[in-house]
This record gives structure tokens, sequence and C-alpha cells, in this order.
């Protein structure tokens, strides 16, 4: 049996934050449809920081790196953002320009989003699935967006059964790929991720 990695980013800003219990809610209903499943989520205000500084230098610190090696690393990520002007925040949007362009190429992704109301739910199919089909990712069709009232509402199609058709259909998309082997060793000489490094060795 192999496990399968799944990585979730949230991008919310506040603490405790809506963002973060809907990352939480979509990886369980994707790890339920896995046979084993090792899920690590990441909060992009804890390397808000670092990603600002990445952009600026081209250099990740290490907890940004890890960030970035765990979604490189991952068989399945799960994204999800506030929506703010009918669009995804610009932490979210900072955090994958800072991704190298190949690394989300072929990787099934599940988008999700909150708000305060549902209008701003056409951001999924207008703003997030236009930029991963960009980054070549493999998104997953359902995606979801969960209003201030979807917490607390019933009826057929609630918040609990979007999220368990969410899950199901990245736990779908990765189970059909091949597992992500294990980066070979470097060959020969390689470009430093550390700008600390690179100062050393040309000092």
């Amino acid at each position: 049996m192999t496990t399968r990695s799944i990585v979730a980013i949230s991008a919310g800003l506040g603490q405790p934050s809506s963002t973060r219990l809907l990352a939480d809610r979509l990886t369980t209903a994707v790890a339920d449809g896995l046979d084993d499943a090792a899920v690590r989520t990441f909060e992009l205000r804890a390397v808000a920081h670092d990603i600002t500084d990445h952009l600026l230098t081209g250099f990740p610190s290490p907890a940004l790196k890890e960030v970035i090696d765990a979604v490189a690393g991952a068989d399945g990520l799960v994204a999800v953002t506030p929506i703010f002007n009918a669009s995804y925040s610009g932490l979210f949007k900072s955090f994958f320009d800072v991704l190298d362009d190949d690394v989300l190429r072929g990787k099934p992704v599940l988008l999700g989003a909150t708000g305060g109301t549902a209008r701003h739910s056409l951001a999924l199919e207008h703003a997030l699935r236009p930029m991963f089909a960009y980054l070549h990712a493999v998104v997953a069709p359902t995606a979801v967006f969960a209003a201030t009232e979807d917490w607390a509402t019933g009826g057929r199609d609630t918040l609990h059964e979007r999220v368990r058709r969410a899950g199901a259909d990245l736990a779908a998309l990765v189970a059909a790929r091949a597992p992500i082997a294990e980066a070979p060793e470097p060959l020969g000489p390689q470009l430093t991720t550390s700008f600390d490094d690179f100062l050393r060795r040309t000092s």
C-alpha cells in the first residue's frame, strides 16, 4: 500500500480562520477516499513576510522552502483562499507566483474559497480555475465555496455534501496517478536555494 501525500494551502488571514476550517474539512474528505494518506496543512499567514522577501530577492527562507518543497512533493494539493474584491487574496496569489513554472504541472488540485456571501462564489470559476489551468494543474471538477451562512444551513446541497463530493473527486484523481517518486540526488553543481548560502559561497 502506497501512502499518498496530500498538502493543503490555506491563505486565511484571521486566527481562527474559516479558510483554514474549510481546508481541514476538504483534506479530511480527500483522505477518506484514499487507502492511505499523509496530510499536511500550511497557513500562508505564517510565511507572509517570507513570500514578500522571496519576490524581492528570489531566495526562499527555510520556512518558505519547506512549504514549497511540500507542495512540489505532494500527490495532491488542496488550495483554499478567502475572496477579496471578487478574486483570490494577494497572499494566495503571491505564494503561487514564487513556485517554479512546472511545480504544479499535472498535479491534482482541489480548489476552495470562503467569503461573506454566496455572491462571491463565481470567483472559483472566473479567477481560481483559470489560474491553476494556466499553471497546468489538473483541477478537480468540484470546487467548494463556503459563505458565512453555509456553516449553519442544512438541506440536500449542504456544505458537508459539497465537501464530500469534492474530496472524492480529488481522491480519484490522486489514486489514478503514479505516486510522486523521491527526487534523485543532484548529479552536479546546483543553484543555491538560500541567500545565506549564496553569500557564503561568494565571499
